[in-house]
């Protein structure tokens, strides 16, 4: 432990996001944007709320503003140790692959130069998941999108969002980023949880796939799961282990279940918080000696800022509409992230 905290003073008076004499720092973040539409009606999805003439009237004034908050966020997440920007972020509820381009592209942002991964989902909703890279940082070799497959208790089939997966260099190694948006609670915990679990299978399939390929390959799966970290479709069918010392070559660590139990969570309801929002990866991530690119550690990214300040919601995220009203805020989320780091050879 001592050991440990000798590191982390090591890296945050250090690093800033680029090589050092010491350690090279990697900030990956997620961000459920909340509903990141544009103002034009879309006559292939159900967006008609989120136009002008909609029940929300989603201005582009609006719009311009959910851009500038969110694009600031994103600058934000792991300054404070890396003194930049995230070097590899995952978006979710993105309606279509401009308004990412707008949030890459707004003054808060453009300067990082990213890149952009993105695929329309056959979502109902119209919204999709999406990647964005720093050209200095992480280097795509391969990119696909896997459909979820569900259908209803009557045969129909039921449109979600595809399972991003992005396979790269970062500092040298080979990377691969899974980003999802697992099936909403809708109708309750219990009878969508198995569709949550299809999700899962998904995502252990591609895992799987990608590990025939190149065992050695490091894989970061991330998402908002509408799932907390000790669920059946983490616990049970992704086998996910959240101390790192119970880890062998095959299993996958997710750090986010330590946050978990100890009250951490990135999404407010009916006064119980919820830990949706996820990091999990492949055990050679878990690297002691960090001669190669390892997990560091995780966090939840809640500055005062993006919270309720007042009232019955006080402390929750600061959301764009609250009970149909313009609110003018964030998200109905806080973003995740993860540190990686590796120590040049000498």
């Amino acid at each position: 432990m001592r050991s440990l905290i000798c590191l982390l003073v090591l890296i945050s008076t250090s690093l800033h996001g680029q090589k050092s004499n010491t350690y090279t720092l990697r900030t990956i973040a997620f961000y459920n944007v909340e509903n990141l539409f544009d103002t034009k009606n879309d006559s292939l999805i159900f967006d008609d709320d989120r136009t002008p003439e909609g029940s929300y009237h989603w201005t582009q004034e609006r719009y311009k503003i959910k851009i500038e908050h969110i694009s600031n966020v994103l600058s934000k997440i792991g300054k404070e140790t890396s003194k930049t920007s995230p070097d590899v972020i995952g978006l979710c509820e993105v309606e279509n692959r401009q308004v990412v381009v707008d949030l890459a592209h707004h003054p808060n942002l453009v300067d990082k130069d990213y890149g952009i991964i993105h695929f329309d989902s056959p979502d109902a909703r119209g919204i999709d998941v999406a990647l964005l890279f720093k050209k200095e940082s992480y280097l795509p070799t391969s990119f696909k999108s896997h459909r979820l497959l569900l259908f209803d208790e009557l045969g129909e089939r039921v449109y979600t969002r595809d399972q991003l997966v992005v396979g790269g260099l970062l500092d040298q190694e080979e990377v691969y980023f899974i980003v999802n948006h697992w099936p909403s609670r809708r109708g309750g915990e219990a009878i969508s949880g198995p569709k949550r679990v299809r999700a899962a299978l998904l995502n252990k399939r591609i895992i799987d796939s990608i590990q025939k390929l190149n065992r050695e390959a490091k894989i970061i799966s991330m998402g908002d799961l509408n799932d907390d970290p000790t669920d059946n479709s983490l616990k049970k069918i992704l086998k996910t282990k959240g101390k790192s010392q119970q880890l062998d070559s095959i299993d996958l660590y997710n750090p986010m279940e330590k946050l978990y139990r100890k009250g951490i969570g990135s999404l407010a309801y009916r006064d119980k918080w919820n830990l949706f929002d996820q990091f999990f990866m492949t055990s050679n991530l878990i690297d002691t000696n960090k001669t190669k690119l390892s997990f560091w550690k995780a966090g939840i990214y809640a500055p005062a800022f993006i919270r309720t300040q007042k009232g019955k919601y006080k402390g929750y995220p600061l959301r764009t509409y609250s009970g149909g009203s313009y609110t003018g805020g964030y998200s109905d989320h806080f973003p995740a992230y993860i540190f990686l780091i590796k120590q040049p050879h000498q």
